[in-house]
C-alpha cells in the first residue's frame, strides 16, 4: 500500500480542543480535521467546497508520530472585533476598524490560549480508490501551497519544509520507519538532519495517533499496549464547524522502533 509521509515542525503550534467559555486548550497531538484542513489550504480548497473537505476526511486514513510534543505555553489573549449587525458582513480587518469603529468595544473578547513550543512529528496518509487527489498531488499541494499553511492557528506557520514522500509500506508504522527527510535542506543551507541535532529539543520516543482499527499501525504491536480514547474529530461541516467524535489509537514503543 501507498502511503504519503511528510514532517511538520513550527516554534509554536496548538491543535484545537473543546472551546469551553474562555480557555482554548490544545491536545498533544494534531487532530484529523487540522491536518486535512492544512491540506485542503495547500490544495486552495476554500471553506464553502464542503464536498470537497468531506471527501478529503473520508476518503483518507491518517496517523501521526509525534516525535517532539515541545512545551506548553499559555497566552492571556485580547481580540477586540465589532459585534455583528443583522446580516452586515465585515469583509476586511479595516472595515472592522473603520466602518465598525464605534462597535468594537462592545466585542472585546478576553480569552486563555494554550499552544506547544518546538513542536514536530510526522503525518503518514493512506487513499481509498477513486479519491479526488492522489497522494502525489497531495504531496505537489504541500511543496507549493495555494495558501499560507499553519500549525493549527494562523499564528504559528511552519518552519520546515514538508519534505513529503510517498512510500510503498505494510502498515503506517512501517511507512513511518522507511521516512527519510535527511536530503532536504533548509534555509542555511543544513541538511534536516544537522537541523534537527542543533535546533530540536530533546526528543522521546515517539507517540502515534491513528483512526480506523488497532492493526492499522502495525499488525505485531500487542493490542494491550495500544491505549484508545475519544476526540470530537469527525467532520460534520466546515462551514459551521460542526464535528462528531470518534475513535483515536494512541501507541508509545518501550524502546526504538
Amino acid at each position: 500500500m501507498k502511503y504519503l509521509v511528510f514532517q511538520l515542525y513550527g516554534p509554536m503550534a496548538s491543535w484545537g480542543d473543546i472551546a469551553v467559555g474562555e480557555s482554548r486548550h490544545s491536545h498533544q497531538s494534531p487532530t484529523k480535521t487540522a491536518i486535512m484542513g492544512l491540506i485542503a489550504a495547500a490544495l486552495g480548497i476554500k471553506r464553502d467546497q464542503e464536498d470537497l473537505h468531506q471527501r478529503l476526511n473520508t476518503q483518507y486514513s491518517m496517523a501521526v508520530s509525534v516525535i517532539s510534543r515541545g512545551h506548553l505555553l499559555r497566552d492571556y489573549h485580547t481580540t477586540q472585533v465589532p459585534d455583528s449587525v443583522g446580516k452586515f458582513q465585515y469583509r476586511t480587518r479595516r472595515d472592522e476598524l473603520v466602518l465598525g469603529k464605534d462597535r468594537l468595544a462592545k466585542g472585546t473578547i478576553l480569552s486563555s490560549r494554550e499552544y506547544r513550543t518546538e513542536f514536530q512529528l510526522r503525518v503518514a496518509l493512506t487513499a481509498e480508490p477513486d479519491v479526488p487527489y492522489s497522494l502525489e498531488q497531495l504531496n505537489e499541494a504541500l511543496n507549493n501551497p495555494k495558501f499560507m499553511l499553519y500549525l493549527g492557528r494562523k499564528s504559528c506557520p511552519l518552519a520546515a519544509p514538508t519534505a513529503g514522500q510517498v512510500i510503498e509500506a505494510d502498515g503506517f508504522l512501517a511507512a513511518f520507519s522507511g521516512y527519510s527527510a535527511s536530503g532536504v535542506f533548509h534555509a542555511k543551507g543544513e541538511r534536516s538532519s544537522d537541523w534537527e541535532a542543533r535546533c530540536l529539543p530533546v526528543r522521546d520516543l515517539p507517540e502515534y495517533f491513528w483512526e480506523g482499527c488497532p492493526d492499522d499501525l502495525d499488525k505485531n504491536v500487542d493490542h494491550s499496549e495500544i491505549m484508545s480514547f475519544t476526540r470530537h474529530d469527525k467532520l460534520l461541516s466546515r462551514g459551521r464547524w460542526q464535528f462528531a467524535p470518534q475513535t483515536i489509537y494512541r501507541w508509545q514503543p518501550t524502546e526504538g522502533v
